[in-house]
């Protein structure tokens, strides 16, 4: 995902693509507020019209599966009875995520861009690495961002807190109180229970410091004859392993060791960017020429979904041979009928970075938001929080003129707010 952008700034290849950033061949941290205010600005874009529907989406408007709807019961009748207190401002906001710098918790441009997602009703938040100042630095920031929580009448939806914590060079979060962790390829050679053992004692200190949604495991396989080609993923050896074999049970174990300490996982980046060459953050087109709906690639997300995984990242490729005429993040094949239907992924649909990537960059930021949506995703991510009112605006503008978005903006609601439920950030009271 976003992450990539940040380990290439490192490297002294900086690239002006994000605010923090979360991956497209990475993400970053993550971390997020709302509030009780009622009516945002006045939207700045207007709804995309028909023409552009087709040209974003294409079948978006169609309703969702049964089985992507919550289990009803106690659970699922809190969460109902919040989502019927909610204004639609509060709503939208929920299936937003923003970037914040973390860098040392006190910079004037994290407050900035934590001011206009309170202004939005952002419902998360990504904080942007790289940093080794530890984990006060991660916990000072986290502390802020918990003062965003929305109150819906007896309720409160606290901040959903996340990173990019996959190991080796896509870490964003180092320095006292992290674990220096090793790539996901190294991690590639545990057993499944030695992996799951370690993946809870990171995901402990990601707890300790006020996280509780981590932007990994990658359950994208490279094939070894590609390698270090890979732009987003072998580049950085983010790959458990060159096979789905050789990747089976350990998107399982690391999604299982993460469940034992509170922290929610996603899976990326469906349905895979393992046989690519151009990184989606720094790179126009990149299209996938192999992947179709019967490849051992999907073994791992399936497996991953099976586990337990709440959320599952989409990615910004084009793949030939499901949907040519629609990127993964803008594409209801890939999203309703692959991911809900066929993996049968109840979760949050969360995108890859719809920011600074430069694969959405010749789209105007209101239309990506609405593409996304319109194509089945819940949670917008963009690293840029510079973007976020434009965004929620658009959303805000076309629920008025589609009945099918307004429906799916309520569904994707659920989702999030029982995803938060299950991280513990929102109780229900009477």
């Amino acid at each position: 995902m976003r992450q990539t952008t940040t380990f290439l700034r490192r490297r002294g290849r900086g690239f002006a693509r994000r605010l923090g950033a979360v991956p497209a061949a990475a993400c970053a941290v993550l971390l997020f507020g709302c509030t009780t205010q009622a009516h945002p600005p006045a939207p700045a874009s207007p709804a995309a019209g028909a023409g552009d529907r087709a040209e974003e989406g294409g079948t978006a408007a169609r309703q969702d599966t049964g089985r992507s709807t919550p289990s009803p019961g106690p659970a699922a009748a809190c969460v109902d009875r919040i989502l019927s207190r909610m204004s639609p401002a509060q709503k939208v906001g929920q299936l937003f995520m923003g970037g914040v710098h973390v860098a040392g918790g006190t910079d004037g441009s994290a407050q900035a861009s934590l001011t206009v997602l309170r202004r939005h009703h952002v419902g998360s938040v990504i904080l942007m690495g790289p940093t080794t100042a530890g984990m006060p630095a991660v916990r000072a920031v986290t502390d802020r961002a918990d003062q965003l929580a929305l109150d819906v009448g007896a309720h409160r939806i606290a901040p959903l807190v996340s990173t990019d914590q996959e190991g080796g060079q896509v870490q964003p979060l180092r320095g006292p109180g992290f674990t220096d962790i090793p790539s996901a390829l190294a991690q590639g050679d545990f057993s499944g229970p030695r992996l799951q053992r370690n993946a809870a004692v990171w995901a402990g200190e990601l707890r300790r410091a006020g996280i509780r949604l981590d932007l990994a495991p990658v359950a994208d396989v490279v094939a070894s004859d590609l390698g270090r080609a890979n732009g987003p993923i072998g580049r950085y050896d983010r790959q458990f392993g060159s096979t789905a074999e050789a990747v089976r049970g350990h998107d399982a174990a690391f999604v299982k060791g993460f469940r034992q300490a509170g922290v929610l996982t996603t899976l990326k980046h469906f349905p895979g960017l393992g046989g690519v060459r151009g990184n989606t953050d720094t790179t126009v087109q990149v299209t996938d020429t192999t992947t179709d709906r019967a490849s051992d690639g999907l073994t791992a997300f399936r497996e991953g979904v099976t586990a337990g995984a709440r959320f599952v990242m989409i990615s910004l490729a084009t793949y030939t041979r499901i949907d040519p005429a629609h990127q993964a993040a803008f594409s209801s094949v890939v999203i309703q009928d692959m991911l809900r239907k066929e993996l049968g992924f109840d979760g949050v649909v969360i995108s890859d970075d719809l920011g600074n990537a430069a694969a959405v960059k010749a789209i105007p930021p209101g239309r990506r938001a609405l593409a996304f949506l319109r194509a089945g995703g819940d949670l917008v991510l963009s690293v840029n929080s510079g973007h976020i009112p434009t965004m929620t605006s658009a959303v805000l503008a076309a629920l008025g003129d589609e009945p099918a978005l307004r429906a799916h903006v309520e569904q994707s609601v659920r989702r999030v707010l029982a995803a938060k439920q299950a991280a513990g950030l929102l109780r229900c009271g009477r």
